[in-house]
């Protein structure tokens, strides 16, 4: 079993180290992430500059490799061949914050792992639901659900097109309740444009705001997390809203 992992917090992000250390018990591992941060990066492939790969190693001292690409890009570069390797499974993580609603589509974890499945390998994206306001963060737990659930990938498969996207609560092991299969929730933004000018009295703006908050409703992904549970969210390339695709069948077309 081949296990590429990546994330878009960077390649010396703790939560990328504490997921390969785990992901390292089910198969050989290779690391490949961005050089540096891509949070909120979404869907990224890059095609107008050339992209480089280079080796380097992780904080416990083993061998990766980064690129200046984005996760979506580090992805795309490592089913390609450019380290001469085939993979049988992309896990992304962990994020330090969740990724829920509608962060599915700014997420450059989550989106790593769609590009996984868009090229035929089984994909999974991981994030941390901590709070706000945090110190060291304890990705253990997280590290640990994951293996779980790429257990279960491993052992049961996913249908084409399909990826898994796991919230896990910021607890302890045995204050988890377990994991739920969940939806899609609701995601409530509170975002602001701010202001500033710099020294040459140029403006420049900021997307700032308050942390965004979720409806807990019962099922849903905000829920899940809320309740204390591991959130498994089966999500799928095919974006089509068939319903509104049978609306607009009745249209008039003449």
């Amino acid at each position: 079993m081949r296990i590429l992992v990546t994330n878009d917090d960077g390649v010396q992000a703790p939560g990328l180290l504490a997921l390969a250390q785990e992901m390292r018990k089910l198969g050989d591992v290779t690391v490949l992430a961005p050089d540096r941060n891509w949070s909120a990066s979404g869907h990224v492939k890059t095609m107008e500059r050339p992209l480089r790969v280079r080796e380097t190693r992780l904080a416990d001292g083993t061998s990766a490799y980064t690129s200046d690409g984005a996760p979506s890009d580090c992805v795309a570069l490592a089913i390609l061949g450019v380290l001469d390797e085939t993979y049988d499974l992309v896990v992304s993580g962990i994020n330090p914050n969740a990724n829920i609603g509608h962060d599915v589509t700014y997420s450059g974890t989550v989106t790593a792992a769609m590009e996984a499945v868009i090229s035929g390998v089984m994909g999974v994206a991981v994030s941390l639901n901590s709070p706000p306001e945090h110190g060291e963060l304890d990705y253990g737990p997280a590290a640990r659900a994951a293996l779980r659930v790429a257990k279960n990938v491993i052992q049961q498969g996913l249908p084409e097109g399909v990826f898994l996207n796991v919230n896990v609560p910021h607890l302890r092991d045995d204050e988890l309740k377990g994991f739920m299969i969940t939806r899609q929730g609701l995601r409530v933004y509170r975002d602001a444009l701010v202001r500033r000018k710099d020294p040459r009295d140029r403006p420049y703006y900021w997307i700032g705001g308050d942390s965004p908050t979720g409806i807990p409703e019962d099922g849903t992904d905000v829920g899940a997390l809320a309740a204390g549970y591991v959130s498994l969210t089966p999500m799928q390339l095919d974006l089509t809203a068939r319903e509104t695709q049978k609306t607009l069948q009745t249209w008039s077309w003449d």
